[in-house]
C-alpha cells in the first residue's frame, strides 16, 4: 500500500486517534454499543462526518495494519487523512441495519448545517421519518436555513418533535395548539401516541396514573372475560378453573366415595364442587385455581381505568382537543374531496351525454350506437399519438381530428341508416344497435382486443393537491374545464349562429320551419353529425384516463342515456343537471361502500327509477311544443 507523495500524515490527528483507540469496535460494531462511539468519530469535525457516511454507505474498508478507507470505485482514500491511496485491497465493512441507522442519525445533526440545500433536505426527511429528542435539540441549535421552503420544513419538524420528545410540558401544550385543527397526516401521527391507551385494574383510582375514563366490566369497552384475564397478567388472579378440569381432578381424588371430603352423590351439585376442589387445593393435591364464583369475586373487587400512555395530563387534554378539531376539519375537507370527485364524474358523464341530447332534442332517435362515437375518438387519439411522439402536440391533433373523424361518420350513419327510419324509433333503435355492434367487431378487426394506450401529456400528469386529503388528478380538471368549453361552444352556437336558430326553429316546430325555407333534413344530418363530433372528442378526453378498448363506449353509453332522461330529454342545461346528479349520487354510494362499484351502480339506477316516477320529464324538461312531439 502506497500512499501519494505530498499527503500529510495526519490531516485530522482526532481522528486518527478515535480510529486507532477504537479500530476492534469500528470491524465488529453492535447495534447497543455503537452510539458512544459514532459520536466521538462525529464530533472530529467533516473528516469524521466522511467516514460515518461512508460507513453507512458501506464503502468503508479497513486494512491488515487497522487503516480505515473510504473506497469509490476504483479510488480509495485514508478516512483520516484525505490521503488517496493505490494498490490498495481492504476488507469491506458491512454494518447491520441496525448500526447503520445510529450511524444516519448522527450525520444527520451535521447535515443540518451542510452548504449543499440537497443534503439539508435529506437530513430533514431523515428526521421526520425516525426523529428523536437529539434531533429536536439539533433542530434548535442549526442557524437558520437561507432557503425558505427547508426553513419552514424545519420549524415544522420541530414543533412536531416538540410535541413527542420535549420535557417541557408546557412547550408540548404549545406546540400542540400552534398545529390544532391541521390534518396533515405527520400532526395526526404524533397526536396518536399521546392519545393511546391501556387498561388496568386495581382497587382504587390510581394517584400516579392519567386516567381517561373508568370501564365497567361486562361493556363493550371491557368484557368480564377479559376483566378476569387482565388480572391474571397481573398476577393478582389464579387460573380460571374449567368444568372439565374441575371433573378430572375431582375424580381423581376420590377416596371412599368421597372427593376433598364431600361425597361423589353430592358432586352433581356446582357449590359442592367447588368445595370439594378448594379442599383439595389446600390440602396441596391439586393445582391452585379459581372457581366460577372466586374467579366474579375477583372481577367484582377491582376497578378497571382506561390510562393514556401520556403521563402528563395537560397534554392529553391539548392533544385531544386538537384531534377533535382535526377530526372535524377533516371530515369536512373530506366532503369537499367527495364533491370534487362527483364534480369530475360529472364533467366526464356531461362530455359523454352532451351529443346524445342534441340527437335526441331534434330528431327524437335513440341511438344506441353513440357509445362507439366515444369509442372511435379514443382510437383516433391512439392512431395520432403513435403517428406523432409529441404528445401535447398529439393531442391537440387529436382532438379536432377525432370531432372530424366521428362527425362524417355520423353523417354517414345518417344518410344509409336514420333518416330511412324517420318517425319510427323502435326500427332505430334496433337498427343503431345493430350499427354499434358492426362498429365493436371492426374496431376488434383493425385493433385488436387488447387494450391500447393514450397517454397523457407530462402538464396532465399528477395530482393537483391541497392537502393530505383534498387533491384531484390533473386529467380531470382538464376534462372539466374541456365540459364548460363545451358547454361556452354550444350555447354560442344555439344562441348565437344561424346554424343554432335553424336547429332550434326545427326543434319547435319542423313543419313551420320548413315553410321558412329551412331544410329539415340538411339540419338533422348536421345535428346528428355535430352529436357524434363531440362524442369523438368526448372518447379522447375518456381515453386519456380509461383503457382504449372496443367496448369502451359501452362502459358510458348507459350513464349517457340515464343522464339524458333524468336531465331533460333534449335540453343542454337538463343534459348538465343531470349529470352533476348522477355524479354525485354515485360518489356518495361509492364512499358509503367504497370498493364495490356493482353496489353503487345498482343503486343509482333504483335512483334513477324512483326519480323518474315523481319527474318523468327530467329534472330541466323541454318547454314549448318540442316537449309535446
Amino acid at each position: 500500500m502506497l500512499a501519494l507523495p505530498g499527503a500529510p500524515a495526519l490531516a485530522n490527528p482526532q481522528l486518527q486517534a478515535v480510529i486507532t483507540e477504537n479500530i476492534d469496535q469500528i470491524r465488529k460494531p453492535s447495534r447497543r454499543t455503537v452510539a458512544p462511539l459514532v459520536a466521538q468519530i462525529a464530533a472530529t469535525g467533516p473528516e469524521g462526518a466522511a467516514l460515518l457516511a461512508a460507513w453507512a454507505d458501506r464503502r468503508l474498508g479497513v486494512t491488515e495494519d487497522g487503516r480505515l478507507l473510504i473506497v469509490t470505485g476504483d479510488d480509495a482514500t485514508d478516512a483520516a487523512t484525505g490521503a488517496a491511496v493505490a494498490g490498495a485491497d481492504p476488507d469491506m465493512l458491512r454494518p447491520n441495519s441496525g448500526v447503520r441507522g445510529v450511524i444516519e442519525s448522527a450525520l444527520v445533526v451535521s447535515q443540518l448545517s451542510d452548504p449543499e440545500p440537497r443534503i439539508r433536505a435529506a437530513a430533514l426527511d431523515a428526521i421526520a421519518r425516525s426523529g428523536t429528542a437529539e434531533h429536536l435539540q439539533a433542530l434548535r441549535d442549526a442557524p437558520a436555513d437561507p432557503d425558505a421552503a427547508l426553513q419552514a420544513r424545519k420549524d415544522r419538524l420541530q414543533t412536531l418533535l416538540t410535541i413527542q420528545h420535549d420535557s417541557d410540558s408546557a412547550a408540548r401544550v404549545a406546540a400542540i395548539e400552534a398545529l390544532s385543527g391541521d390534518v396533515s397526516l405527520d400532526f395526526r401521527a404524533a397526536l396518536n401516541p399521546l392519545l393511546a391507551t391501556r387498561v388496568m385494574a386495581a382497587t382504587e383510582p390510581p394517584a400516579d396514573a392519567n386516567i381517561a375514563r373508568e370501564i365497567t366490566p361486562g361493556s363493550d369497552a371491557l368484557s368480564r372475560d377479559a376483566a378476569y384475564d387482565l388480572l391474571k397478567a397481573n398476577g393478582t388472579a389464579q387460573p380460571r378453573l374449567t368444568l372439565a378440569a374441575q371433573r378430572d381432578a375431582l375424580a381423581a381424588n376420590i377416596v371412599d366415595g368421597r372427593a376433598g371430603g364431600v361425597p361423589v352423590a353430592d358432586l352433581a351439585d356446582p357449590a359442592a364442587r367447588d368445595r370439594a376442589y378448594e379442599a383439595l387445593e389446600a390440602a396441596g393435591t391439586v393445582t391452585p385455581a379459581a372457581t366460577e364464583a372466586e374467579a366474579q369475586a375477583a372481577i367484582d373487587a377491582h376497578r378497571y381505568f382506561e390510562v393514556y400512555a401520556e403521563a402528563d395530563a395537560a397534554v392529553t387534554d391539548a392533544a385531544r382537543a386538537a384531534q377533535t378539531r382535526a377530526q372535524v376539519r377533516l371530515a369536512a375537507m373530506k366532503g369537499i374531496d367527495l364533491g370534487l370527485d362527483a364534480l369530475s364524474l360529472a364533467s366526464i358523464y356531461f362530455l359523454a351525454a352532451i351529443g346524445l341530447a342534441v340527437t335526441f332534442g331534434v330528431m327524437r332517435v335513440i341511438n344506441m350506437a353513440h357509445g362507439e362515437f366515444i369509442m372511435m375518438g379514443a382510437y383516433t387519439g391512439y392512431v395520432v399519438q403513435t403517428l406523432i411522439a409529441g404528445r401535447t402536440l398529439s393531442l391537440l391533433v387529436a382532438l379536432p381530428l377525432a370531432f372530424a373523424v366521428t362527425f362524417l361518420a355520423g353523417v354517414v350513419l345518417y344518410r344509409l341508416v336514420i333518416r330511412h327510419l324517420a318517425h319510427r324509433p323502435l326500427e332505430t333503435l334496433l337498427a343503431t344497435f345493430g350499427v354499434s355492434i358492426a362498429l365493436q367487431q371492426i374496431a376488434k378487426n383493425v385493433f385488436g382486443t387488447q387494450a391500447r394506450p393514450l397517454t397523457s401529456p407530462a402538464w396532465l400528469e399528477g395530482a393537483i393537491t391541497v392537502n393530505d386529503v383534498i387533491s384531484i388528478s390533473t386529467i380531470r380538471v382538464a376534462i372539466f374545464v374541456l365540459a364548460l368549453l363545451f358547454l361556452g361552444l354550444f350555447l354560442f352556437i344555439m344562441k348565437r349562429t344561424r346554424l343554432g336558430l335553424e336547429v332550434r326553429a326545427v326543434t319547435q316546430n319542423p313543419g313551420m320551419a320548413a315553410s321558412m325555407g329551412i331544410n329539415p333534413d340538411r339540419i338533422a344530418m348536421m345535428t346528428f353529425g355535430l352529436g357524434s363530433g363531440i362524442a369523438g372528442i368526448a372518447g379522447v378526453a375518456i381515453g386519456l384516463f380509461a383503457k382504449v378498448t372496443s367496448e369502451l363506449g359501452q362502459d358510458y353509453i348507459v350513464q349517457s342515456f340515464m343522464t339524458v332522461v333524468v336531465g331533460g330529454v333534449g335540453t343542454i342545461w337538463g343534459t348538465l343537471a343531470g349529470a352533476g346528479l348522477i355524479g354525485g349520487f354515485s360518489k356518495v354510494v361509492e364512499s358509503l361502500n367504497p370498493g364495490n362499484t356493482l353496489a353503487a351502480q345498482t343503486f343509482m339506477i333504483l335512483f334513477i327509477i324512483i326519480f323518474i316516477q315523481f319527474r318523468p320529464r327530467g329534472i330541466i324538461p323541454q318547454k314549448g311544443r318540442a316537449a309535446e312531439a
